[in-house]
């Protein structure tokens, strides 16, 4: 059984930083695609990064440039470091296995296997 916990969710202003942090157990962080999806009221989730086993990462459109995700094998830690945040990233974010070939955004979305009980971002203007 694969549990994930995430952590780091708070309240900022526009412009402001977070990092989000994922503690896996029951897998190894290094050996699945992992990643991170949101999902604000009254929306639909949105995939917003995806590191692979290779290390190789992806992010949404909306997020590139300002986010940043990567893993710590050692520690079995997934991060997701927020620059530059919007008030349209609030949102609940979510860390996440992708099955197999799912490793993208709307894979990491709507395709994960496991995912955690989310922490909550809010960025006011």
């Amino acid at each position: 059984q694969v549990h994930l916990v995430e952590s780091g969710g708070d309240s900022v202003q526009a412009g402001g930083s977070l990092r989000l942090s994922c503690a896996a157990s029951g897998t190894a962080a290094g050996g699945y695609c992992m990643g991170w999806f949101r999902q604000a009221p009254e929306k639909e989730r949105e995939g917003v990064a995806t590191i692979s086993t290779d290390g190789i990462t992806t992010y949404a459109d909306s997020v590139k440039g300002r986010f940043t995700i990567s893993k710590d094998s050692a520690k079995n830690t997934l991060y997701l470091q927020m620059n530059s945040l919007k008030p349209e990233d609030t949102a609940m974010y979510y860390c996440a296995t992708p099955h197999p070939g799912f490793c993208f955004m709307w894979g990491v979305a709507y395709k994960s296997r496991y995912s955690g009980q989310g922490t909550q971002v809010t960025v006011s203007s």
